[in-house]
C-alpha cells in the first residue's frame, strides 16, 4: 500500500528529528598546517590569516606549542594563508578548500625582519589532488571572462572547462549520461524525474565557485552518478554597500539583465539578485532554420549567513525561476501555424545550520524544499497527435550528519532523506482521422532515506585511503533497498609530487514516480507502445587517475569504466514530444579524460584544455518504462549521446589598458547517427568563441561576445528514437554592459 503525502511528510520529520545529533553538509571544510623554523623546530604564536581570495572572508588563528594551527568552517574556494612571527620573514600559500579534502599545510619560516611584502607562488585554482575524485573548480571570475558562460542560460561554466561534458537536445551530458546531481551549499537539491527540464536552475551569475565532481564519488552522494556540480553562491562578504547591473543585447533580440546587491558586518551578510532574459533563439532547432524560437524567463538568488558566533553559523539560500519556451518548428510545422509551447518553474530554498564543537567537530543540519514544473502545451491541430502534459513535483526533507578531523582521519556519518508528491496530467487529441481523445491525471507519493558514512585515512602523509558506505531505501510504486560500499586510495611519489589515484564504487538512483494506466496505457497499446514499471538504475563504477603539478600547472589524466543496469533514458508518444522516462537493460560507458589548468601566466591570466576519450553504449532490451523502441538482438548498439572525442580549449586574459579577452575552441567527433541501422556517427565540427572587454574606472565595463563566431551550421544529433533532430547553434552576437555602483 502506498503511504498517504500526509502519512509520508510526518514519517520524514520523525526520522529527522530521531537522527537530528547528527548533521554535516559538504559545504565547509578545515584547514589545518604546522609552522616550523629553518631547523624544523615548532614556531608557537605565530599568526596565521586565511583570507578568501574572492571576498572579505578571513579568520585569523595563533599557532599552538607543537607550531599547529587549525580551523573548520571554511566555506569552498580558493585562499590565501598567510604566516607572521616576530624575527621571522613572513610565509604564505594559496590553497584550494574543496569539499573532499583536508588540506595540511606546511609553512618552513625564514629568519629575517618582518616585512609587508609577500611572495605568493600562483598555480593553477585546482582542488587538492589527495582526493580520489575527479574535481574541478570553476571560479566567478573564470565565468564572468569565458565567452557565453554568464548568460542565463548557458552551461558554457561547464563544457568548456569539464572533460567529457557536452549539450545535446537541449540536455547537458555528462559522460554519456544526462542523470547530474545540483547541489547548493552541498546539499543535495532532489529531483528524480529525468529530462523534464530544459531551463536552467542557477544563473551562472550569482556563483561564487562551482565545484564539479565526476566519478569516485563520497558516500554523501548517491542517485545522480554522471556529474555532481555544487554551487557555492554568492555572499556578500566581498560587497560593502555594493551592487550591480548587468545589461546586455545582441542577435536575435537577444537580452540577459541582472542587478544585484549584498554586503557584510563582522557577523552577517547577504546577496540577493534579480534577473530577466529573452531571445529569439531559445532552443535548438530542428533545422537550420530558426523558426518559432523565442525564450522568456525571470530568476532570482537571495543567501544570509548569520555568524552568530564562532562556534554558530546560520546560511539560507533561496532560488526562484520561471522560463518559457516556444518549440522550435521545422518548415512543414510553420507552415501550418503549429504553436508547442514549453512553461517551466522552479524553487529551491535551503537552510544549513553549522555548529562546531571543536575545531575537528562539526555539525551541519540542512532541511530542504524543491518544487518543480515542466507543462508542455501542444497546438490543437498538431499531426498527428496534439499532445499536453503537466506535471508538479514537490520535495521535503533534509541532509544531516557529523564530521570529524584528526591527524589522520577524516570521518563523516549522517543521513539524507525526503518525501515527493508529483501531479501529472495528459491530454491527447488524434488529428490523424481517428478521433481519439482522452485525458487523465494521476498522484503519486514516494519516499527516500538514505545512510552514509565515510573515513579518509592517512597512515602516511603521502598516502590516503578512503572506505565508506550508502544504505537506500525508496518507497513509490515499487519499493528498492540498495547497500552502494565506496573503496579507494591516493599516493603521492616523493620528490616528484605527482599524485596516482584509484576508485572502485557502487551507485543506486531512484525512479521516477512516472507511471502510465487506465486511458493512457491503453491509447499507448494501440499506438505500439507497452509500459513496463520502472525501477532504478544500479551502477558499478572503477577508474584510476594521475595528477601532475607542474611549476604551477596542473595536469590530470583519467580512465573511466561504468557499468549500469536499468539504465535511464527517455522517449516520446510518436511525434507528441511529450517524453516518458524509460531504462534500458544494460549500458557500459568508458574511456580517458584529460585536464590542463595553467598557472597566472606572466601574471595576465591563464589557459585550459579539457578533452575527453569516451563509449556510451547500451544493450538488452527496455526493461522499464513506456517505449516501442527495439535494440539490436545482441551485442550493444550506440547510444544516442555517444560521441567518440570532446576538446575544449580555451584562454582567459586581462591585457594592458584593462582589456580583458577569453576565447574557447571546441572540437566534437560527431554524435550518433540515428539515421543508419549499423553503428555510425555524424561527422566531427569546430567552434570558437570570443569574447573582448574594457574597463573604465572600475566601475564600468563594457564587453563583446561573439558564440560559434565562424557561424558554422551543422547537424548535431538526429536520433529518431530518443533525441530527436536538432543543428547546431547559430552564430549570436552581443554587447554586455556592467555597472558597480555603491548603496
Amino acid at each position: 500500500m502506498k503511504p498517504s503525502r500526509k502519512n509520508l511528510y510526518a514519517c520524514i520529520a520523525a526520522l529527522l528529528l530521531i537522527l537530528a545529533p547528527l548533521g554535516w553538509a559538504v559545504v565547509v571544510n578545515s584547514v589545518r598546517g604546522i609552522v616550523h623554523d629553518p631547523d624544523h623546530r615548532p614556531v608557537a604564536d605565530a599568526r596565521v590569516i586565511v583570507k578568501s581570495t574572492s571576498s572579505d572572508y578571513v579568520q585569523t588563528l595563533t599557532t599552538g606549542p607543537d607550531g599547529a594551527f587549525e580551523t573548520a568552517t571554511v566555506p569552498i574556494g580558493e585562499y590565501q594563508v598567510t604566516v607572521t612571527r616576530d624575527g621571522f620573514e613572513p610565509s604564505a600559500q594559496k590553497i584550494v578548500i574543496s569539499s573532499r579534502e583536508a588540506p595540511i599545510l606546511h609553512f618552513q619560516l625564514v629568519i629575517g625582519r618582518t616585512s609587508e611584502i609577500v611572495n605568493v607562488q600562483e598555480k593553477a585554482l585546482a582542488a587538492s589532488p589527495d582526493t580520489m575524485t575527479p574535481t574541478t573548480i570553476v571560479s566567478r571570475s573564470e565565468i564572468r571572462e569565458t565567452p557565453g558562460a554568464d548568460l542565463t542560460n548557458s552551461m558554457n561554466m561547464i563544457t568548456d572547462y569539464i572533460p567529457g561534458a557536452w549539450m545535446t537536445h537541449d540536455q547537458l551530458h555528462i559522460r554519456g549520461g544526462h542523470q547530474v546531481t545540483w547541489a547548493i551549499d552541498g546539499v543535495p537539491i532532489p529531483n528524480t524525474n529525468i529530462a523534464s527540464n530544459v531551463g536552467p536552475q542557477i544563473d551562472p551569475k550569482d556563483i561564487d565557485y562551482l565545484e564539479a565532481e565526476r566519478g569516485g564519488y563520497s558516500s554523501a552522494y548517491g542517485d545522480r552518478t554522471y556529474g555532481v556540480f555544487n554551487v557555492i553562491p554568492r555572499t556578500g562578504f566581498e560587497r560593502n554597500n555594493e551592487g550591480e547591473f548587468y545589461a546586455t543585447y545582441g542577435s536575435f533580440h537577444q537580452t540577459n539583465d541582472q542587478i544585484n546587491f549584498g554586503s557584510h558586518t563582522e557577523k552577517f551578510a547577504y546577496f540577493a539578485s534579480l534577473n530577466g532574459n529573452r531571445s529569439d533563439y531559445g532552443l535548438s532547432t530542428p533545422g537550420p532554420d530558426v523558426l518559432h524560437d523565442r525564450v522568456w524567463g525571470l530568476g532570482g538568488m537571495a543567501t544570509l549567513i548569520y555568524n552568530r558566533d564562532p562556534n554558530n553559523q546560520l546560511r539560507f539560500v533561496t532560488t526562484l525561476r520561471r522560463d518559457d519556451y516556444q518549440i522550435p518548428n521545422d518548415p512543414g510545422a510553420e507552415a501550418a501555424g503549429i504553436r508547442d509551447v514549453e512553461r517551466e518553474r522552479d524553487a529551491a530554498v535551503s537552510f544549513s545550520w553549522i555548529h562546531t564543537f571543536a575545531p575537528n567537530l562539526v555539525l551541519t543540519t540542512s532541511p530542504f524544499y524543491h518544487f518543480n514544473r515542466a507543462n508542455y502545451d501542444g497546438d490543437p491541430d498538431d499531426i498527428p497527435i496534439s499532445t499536453t502534459q503537466h506535471s508538479d513535483s514537490q520535495y521535503a526533507g533534509a541532509q544531516v550528519a557529523l564530521s570529524a578531523v584528526t591527524k589522520r582521519h577524516n570521518f563523516v556519518a549522517g543521513i539524507y532523506a525526503f518525501g515527493q508528491h508529483n501531479t501529472q496530467s495528459v491530454s491527447l487529441i488524434a488529428n490523424d482521422g481517428s478521433r481519439n481523445t482522452l485525458q487523465q491525471a494521476n498522484a503519486a507519493t514516494g519516499q527516500l532515506e538514505a545512510a552514509f558514512l565515510e573515513d579518509q585515512y592517512k597512515p602516511f602523509s603521502w598516502l590516503t585511503l578512503i572506505a565508506g558506505v550508502r544504505l537506500t531505501h525508496f518507497a513509490g510504486s515499487i519499493s528498492e533497498n540498495a547497500a552502494d560500499p565506496r573503496l579507494g586510495g591516493s599516493a603521492r611519489i616523493p620528490y616528484l609530487h605527482w599524485v596516482l589515484r584509484g576508485f572502485w564504487g557502487d551507485y543506486y538512483q531512484a525512479p521516477p514516480l512516472s507511471t502510465v494506466s487506465g486511458p493512457l496505457l491503453d491509447f499507448a497499446v494501440s499506438e505500439g507502445f507497452g509500459f513496463i514499471p520502472l525501477r532504478g538504475e544500479r551502477d558499478q563504477e572503477h577508474q584510476f587517475g594521475l595528477t601532475i603539478p607542474m611549476r604551477g600547472w596542473s595536469f590530470d589524466v583519467n580512465n573511466y569504466h561504468m557499468r549500469a543496469r536499468n539504465y535511464f533514458d527517455h522517449n516520446a508518444i510518436g511525434n507528441s514530444n511529450v517524453f516518458f522516462p524509460l531504462t534500458i537493460d544494460q549500458a557500459r560507458l568508458y574511456g580517458w579524460e584529460f585536464a590542463v589548468r595553467s598557472p597566472q601566466l606572466f601574471h595576465r591570466g591563464e589557459v585550459y584544455v579539457a578533452y575527453a576519450y569516451a563509449h556510451a553504449e547500451g544493450a538488452g532490451g527496455i526493461s522499464g518504462g513506456l517505449t516501442d523502441f527495439s535494440p539490436p538482438s545482441s551485442g550493444y548498439f550506440l547510444l544516442d549521446h555517444d560521441q567518440r572525442h570532446t576538446l575544449h580549449t580555451g584562454f582567459n586574459f586581462n591585457l594592458p589598458y584593462q582589456v580583458t579577452a577569453g576565447g574557447n575552441l571546441y572540437f566534437g567527433s560527431g554524435f550518433t547517427d540515428g539515421s543508419v541501422d549499423y553503428p555510425a556517427h555524424l561527422p566531427g565540427h569546430t567552434t570558437f568563441d570570443l569574447s573582448l572587454g574594457k574597463s573604465f574606472a572600475e566601475r564600468f565595463t563594457i564587453s563583446v561576445t561573439a558564440l560559434n563566431l565562424m557561424n558554422r551550421r551543422f547537424l548535431l544529433d538526429n536520433s529518431a528514437t530518443f533525441g530527436g533532430t536538432h543543428y547546431a547553434d547559430p552564430r549570436q552576437i552581443y554587447a554586455q554592459f556592467r555597472y558597480r555602483f555603491h548603496l
